[in-house]
């Protein structure tokens, strides 16, 4: 009788052990062959995946990256290449009118009208003009060599040569920008030396420095928002929320091409241009925060190489950030879902209101949008803001920092040069900076400083300039932010371009508030600066409460001795930086990369284990402009967002690329 296994058994147990499974008496032949087969195909399955599937493309092997580049051209070129579509019975050529066009590049061919060897020959092609859109590198002066990243004919940084088009089709046409002049003074990478022997020294340093936070982002967070340089991961409770988008490397990237780390910008580059997408993102985006950081970033990038993808890039965004215009007055919300479109307000700013530092802070970006694609929609929409925040009326002169997006009016009447109000200060004179047609914001700008200086400047008992914030019209806090310390480069930025009767005392005021800022950093234990500083007949410029005592990788200070360089070239300035690069190695660095402390008053302070991207962004960037020579990133050429992504100047600058 046979047992009730799975498979039949033809031999018998021996001394009570059962059979192989595979020797000659336990299965019949034909079986036998029918498994070796089944296990060897498992065995290739397994072989083919190992080495062809996309996952395994990071091995390191140029066979494998070949392989998955014909890969993923074939994954583009979509179901109709891998099934084609039956034949139309009397198909014609579609109208022209009818023909699909995709952005700038010209028509493209119907695939169903293509042979399969044609289809995909035109899919391939498509994908190359995608990846290889042209940089509209600058003609430069002939009598200089071109720097190695500005080849003109090089493609875009890391890009593969295009493959010829194929017979009869015409090359894609090229975006319409005007064309830009020769310049001695493009940002060469390869150049921008100091004379001083020291100060080369130190911008070297700097440079080291940059490379020990990136490669250790790449390392531990690549493709992260920002790394936990201790913990060694990723920083995921950011103000980006927990979706992956790069932002280190979206801020940091102009950074790397201004220090000329060339294969370091490329990585970030290509991972921008593969992985940057919101369409799928569905926690809450700061607008404020991402137009200055990621729309400053790219749009930075664009001017320095005229890479078409950081343009397109930085409109995709932007145009995910729109809907949060969309209120009764055109004031727009501080957070935005890019997938779903929907806008809201902080729930502690004043009774649901907008914060004026964010709305008024978005100028120079929307405003270089608009040049440079063509499309007027982002400029209208921060004049719209502007002309509201013009016409209102204003207590004692000076703008509240909450206004209602329903109902146009001020919300608690809080004044500051520092947190919630910064920012909107410094745009109005760098929009008249970067076109220096707009009168408005000029006007703006100094019909805002007369209140200041009379309301809110004021010397301490020993002499130490500082600017306080006011509350409910008549109380004045004698407190002065960190992000107040950008206010020294702001008013000498004044003093030397606006030359009217304010400018000898704009002067002053950036030097007082600089040197204020200064010492803030000099009477701690690590020599850097405190998240806020008070003054009063016991204390100066020093923090008092625990939190305010801590210092996380701020740059407005340094911002201060930057322009201050620039402008005076006192040499102090430059020690200033100097001691900050100092403090900042002792005490931030770490294995894996740089940290925030929590306390500026203890030599062996806590540390808050958080590499900001604005760190690689502002922090690094004015500290190696610091000890740059002027010709580098020139203030009459340029002019810093306020993350420190220089935009180009309207009419001075030759790489403006603004679209015909």
């Amino acid at each position: 009788m046979s047992s009730p296994g799975v498979l039949p058994m033809y031999g018998r147990p021996t001394h009570g052990a059962p059979l192989s499974l595979l020797s000659r008496r336990s299965f019949r032949p034909r079986e036998k062959y029918l498994i070796v087969l089944v296990l060897a195909t498992f065995a290739l399955v397994c072989f083919g995946a190992f080495f062809f599937l996309p996952e395994f493309r990071s091995s390191g092997s140029a066979v494998n990256e070949s392989v998955y580049r014909v890969y993923r051209r074939m994954q583009k070129a979509g179901p109709e290449l891998l099934i084609p579509a039956p034949p139309l019975h009397n198909e014609v050529a579609p109208p022209p009118d009818l023909v699909r066009h995709n952005d700038h590049r010209g028509p493209h061919h119907d695939p169903h009208l293509l042979g399969d060897r044609d289809r995909l020959r035109a899919k391939i092609d498509e994908e190359h003009a995608v990846r290889n859109e042209g940089l509209e590198r600058p003609q430069l002066d002939p009598r200089r060599p071109s720097p190695p990243s500005a080849d003109v004919s090089s493609g875009p940084v890391g890009a593969e040569p295009p493959l010829a088009p194929p017979d009869g089709a015409q090359l894609p046409d090229a975006p319409l920008t005007v064309p830009p002049a020769p310049s001695d003074r493009y940002p060469d990478v390869n150049r921008g030396e100091d004379r001083d022997p020291q100060a080369r020294l130190r911008r070297d340093k700097v440079k080291q420095m940059m490379k020990h936070a990136w490669d250790n982002y790449k390392l531990y967070a690549w493709g992260k928002n920002e790394l936990k340089p201790i913990s060694k991961r990723g920083h995921t409770a950011s103000i980006f929320g927990s979706s992956n988008l790069g932002a280190t490397i979206l801020d940091g990237l102009d950074t790397l091409y201004i220090m000329g780390l060339d294969k370091e910008f490329k990585e970030g580059r290509d991972w921008i241009s593969e992985n940057l997408n919101l369409d799928n993102i569905v926690s809450d985006l700061s607008v404020f925060e991402t137009t200055i950081r990621f729309v400053g970033g790219m749009l930075t990038c664009y001017a320095l190489t005229g890479d078409t993808m950081f343009r397109d890039k930085a409109r995709h965004v932007a145009d995910k950030l729109l809907p949060a215009f969309q209120t009764p007055t055109g004031i727009p919300h501080s957070l935005i879902n890019p997938s779903t479109g929907i806008s809201k307000n902080y729930g502690w700013a004043s009774g649901g209101s907008s914060i004026l530092s964010e709305i008024g802070t978005l100028h120079l970006e929307f405003s270089y949008l608009s040049d440079i694609t063509g499309n007027p929609i982002y400029r209208q929409k921060v004049e719209k803001v502007r002309s509201i925040l013009r016409d209102m009326d204003k207590p004692r002169g000076l703008y509240p920092n909450y206004i209602n997006p329903k109902t146009g009016k001020w919300g608690q009447h809080h004044m500051s040069l520092g947190g919630l109000g910064d920012s909107f200060y410094e745009y109005l004179l760098k929009a008249w900076l970067q076109d220096q047609s707009d009168r408005e914001a000029r006007d703006m700008f100094d019909d805002a400083m007369k209140p200041i200086l009379e309301n809110m400047i004021r010397v301490s008992p020993s002499g130490l300039t500082y600017v306080a914030d006011l509350k409910y019209d008549r109380i004045l806090e004698d407190k002065m932010d960190h992000l107040s310390c950008f206010s020294g480069g702001m008013f000498a930025l004044g003093a030397k371009t606006l030359k009217n009767g304010f400018s000898e005392k704009y002067m002053d005021l950036a030097q007082g508030l600089t040197n204020t800022c200064h010492e803030s950093y000099d009477r701690s234990a690590t020599k850097l600066g405190p998240e806020a500083f008070r003054f009063s007949e016991a204390v100066e410029a020093k923090a008092l409460k625990s939190n305010e005592k801590y210092y996380i990788l701020r740059p407005e200070t340094i911002e201060s001795y930057f322009i201050l360089w620039r402008l005076t070239k006192d040499p102090k300035y430059r020690e200033w930086g100097w001691e900050a690069v100092q403090a900042i190695e002792k005490h931030c660095r770490v294995d894996g990369g740089y940290t925030g402390i929590r306390n500026v008053y203890l030599e062996e302070s806590p540390k808050d284990d958080v590499q900001q991207s604005y760190f690689l962004a502002e922090t690094l960037k004015y500290l190696y402009l610091l000890y740059s020579d002027d010709s580098l990133i020139s203030l009459n050429e340029w002019v810093f967002n306020t993350e420190a992504h220089p935009l180009p100047i309207k009419g001075s600058n030759p790489f403006y690329r603004e679209a015909l």
